[in-house]
């Protein structure tokens, strides 16, 4: 994975570093220490503190939040980085991410909002159009099961945000919104040749390797 998807092994490598220093220090339960590393607060746009719409990506509450984000952008960020390359995964997941960041902050009300599923809904997002419109991938027979299943997480996890408090829904949909655009968006480049890859798609799992 570090070879073939070197930005996602980046990212959670940072992300778990940061959790554990949050774990150590017991700012995942603290709203004031997690605002003093970034958090996302009400009023963050007016007061133009606009680096919490980045650093609110790499924090999280609590070591189910940590994990679950984990997981789905290891699953999601390293075959997306794969099939399409490091610099349009950096270009989905940054963009995503920092626009569901300001949606957030636009309706938040009370709480600190924090974590990397806005960046992970882009994702999700983007994988769509981008499969849909690539010439490389979209007649392969796997892109058909991949996209349905793409959908389903998308739908089954709106509703869960709208159904469970403290859930961060606008900041999902806001980068949900973003990653569809981008994917939508025809890029410069075309995607890389998946490098002996294989796709074997799974019902909620996306395996590959070299033949």
């Amino acid at each position: 994975m570090r070879r073939r998807a070197p930005l996602t092994f980046a990212l959670l490598v940072i992300i778990t570093l940061i959790w554990l220093f949050e774990a150590a220090t017991k700012a995942q339960y603290d709203n004031e220490k997690l605002a003093a590393l970034g958090a996302i607060l009400p009023g963050t746009l007016q007061r133009g503190e606009y680096w919490r719409l980045l650093a609110a990506m790499f924090l999280h509450g609590g070591w189910l939040h940590w994990a679950s984000n984990s997981w789905a952008l290891y699953q999601l960020g390293s075959l997306y980085e794969i099939l399409f390359g490091t610099r349009r995964f950096a270009i989905v997941y940054f963009v995503s991410g920092i626009c569901a960041s300001a949606a957030s902050a636009a309706h938040l009300m009370n709480e600190p909002a924090v974590g990397a599923s806005g960046a992970i809904f882009g994702i999700l997002g983007a994988f769509i159009f981008s499969i849909r419109r690539s010439p490389r991938y979209r007649h392969q027979p796997w892109t058909r099961s991949l996209v349905g299943q793409l959908v389903f997480w998308i739908g089954l996890n709106i509703v869960i945000g709208f159904s469970v408090p403290h859930i961060d829904n606008v900041a999902h949909i806001g980068g949900l919104i973003t990653g569809l655009i981008l994917g939508f968006l025809p890029h410069r480049e075309p995607p890389p040749p998946p490098a002996e890859s294989v796709i074997d798609v799974e019902p909620g799992q996306y395996h590959y390797g070299s033949e």
